[in-house]
């Protein structure tokens, strides 16, 4: 840019000041002043020098100045998110190096991370935490630089030397004297015995009295803790859906032998071709598929606002998916065309992600049915609520060894209870307990699903 304003000013290019100092004093020069260049006439021509060259050579302007501080602005969101909460991982003053993640934006539905653009400084932040944004609001200003400064080190403790060396005792003190060279007897012990007092004869102090008044007999205390967006947006939803569907839930319950069976069978089989362990979630999902081809309905929504039911010819199911922030439910697409190892690779790479914090909006959007393992935390029981808009929920729980009656007989057998809640407003009794069969007949013995029964 500079050499761009010397050649309009000089109507010549910079070059031309590098050659020959009789050449040089024949034509204008330029003197240069903060950001301002200014002919200079023939009568106030300097010699041109090196060093004048020099300095124009390494002159810096303001505008590579101010690209050295960057504003960063909040990412855009998806078209069904409009704002969220800044939540702060750095303050003003820490130095941060490229990609570091600054704050995190919590969303509807997911976190958003923000990371710098380049290693620097932070200078000011622009919005307080817990603070509402929208995409394109300014959120904090950095100060570049060409790497993060490492922290500074703890200065080292130097122990200084007295200032004064004690005086020695002068000759007149008393308490000066010859050394003594013969250790001086060691009184004898008493024989009568110490004189002792009993635990309870001893009074407390004042101190100890008073500290013991300040302290409460029963310490009894609460702390609040701010609810994030996202648990604000679970209670609306769910809160929603108890409002407006009619929720009907039918129970069964599936032996679990012959898949349990399978497994062992071929796990370490299946984990050597695909690099993935065989887990029961697959088969839930893949007898799930099977059933909701059978009973459309399951897989229909109501459109209250044309109040029309919606039938979908594909197949999208939510997994519930816990991790150390809460519960997020992404989405497994076009589940009818997956095969068992597809969908455990599917579920993993979701799973991984959502223990990262790496879940797109996009991820979590779509399910037209959902899958709840409540099982995996020892749940026995229970009755689960339809994640809106879909009609229809599967809830797992958890297998263990109970009695049962087979073929006349008790045996013991891995059993797991089962429950489908569903919107009675669209599905109906009948198609709800044939759904839920048709999930029992292909875990209890998957080669349903092969010839399609």
């Amino acid at each position: 840019m500079l050499s761009r304003c010397l050649t309009r000013a000089l109507r010549r290019p910079l070059t031309a000041l590098r050659r020959g100092p009789g050449e040089a004093q024949s034509r204008p020069l330029v003197e240069i002043s903060g950001c301002c260049i200014t002919p200079v006439t023939d009568s106030q021509k300097p010699r041109v020098s090196s060093s004048v060259l020099s300095q124009v050579r390494f002159y810096r302007t303001s505008l590579v100045y101010r690209q050295d501080v960057v504003t960063v602005n909040t990412p855009a969101f998806a078209e069904s998110v409009t704002e969220g909460d800044v939540r702060w991982e750095k303050a003003v003053g820490d130095t941060v190096s490229e990609d570091e993640v600054v704050c995190e934006i919590e969303t509807d539905k997911t976190s958003v991370q923000v990371p710098s653009p380049s290693a620097g400084v932070i200078e000011a932040l622009l919005v307080p935490d817990g603070g509402k944004v929208e995409g394109g609001t300014p959120l904090f200003v950095l100060k570049k630089s060409g790497a993060a400064p490492s922290k500074a080190k703890p200065a080292e403790t130097v122990a200084t030397p007295p200032t004064q060396a004690p005086k020695p005792p002068t000759p007149s003190d008393p308490s000066s004297g010859p050394i003594p060279t013969v250790i001086p007897p060691v009184p004898p012990v008493s024989a009568q015995p110490l004189e002792t007092k009993p635990v309870s004869a001893v009074k407390p102090s004042s101190a100890s009295v008073m500290a013991d008044a300040t302290q409460p007999a029963s310490a009894r205390s609460e702390h609040r803790v701010k609810m994030n967006r996202m648990r604000q947006r679970i209670a609306q939803r769910l809160k929603e859906a108890q409002n407006t569907c009619a929720m009907l839930t039918t129970f069964n319950e599936v032996d679990m032998s012959n898949i349990h069976q399978m497994r062992s069978m071929h796990k370490d089989s299946f984990l050597k071709k695909h690099g993935l362990k065989l887990g029961f979630m697959s088969a839930f999902v893949k007898a799930s598929a099977f059933a909701l081809q059978d009973q459309p309905a399951v897989n229909g929504v109501i459109d209250d606002t044309t109040k029309e039911i919606v039938y979908r010819d594909y197949i999208d199911i939510s997994v519930a998916v816990s991790t150390p922030r809460g519960l997020v439910v992404p989405v497994l697409r076009n589940v009818e065309s997956m095969n068992f190892a597809d969908i455990e690779r599917t579920i993993a790479e979701l799973g991984e992600k959502a223990r990262k914090n790496e879940l797109a909006i996009e991820d979590m959007d779509g399910g037209t049915f959902t899958i709840s393992n409540g099982g995996v935390f020892g749940s026995l029981f229970g009755t689960p609520i339809i994640n809106p808009p879909q009609s229809a929920i599967l809830g797992m729980h958890g297998i263990f060894d109970r009695p049962v009656a087979v073929s006349g007989k008790v045996e013991i057998r891995p059993m797991m209870y089962v429950a489908l809640t569903y919107d009675h407003r669209l599905i109906d009794g009948r198609e709800a307990v044939l759904f839920l069969r048709k999930i029992k007949s292909a875990v209890e013995d998957p080669r349903v699903l092969l010839l399609d029964l």
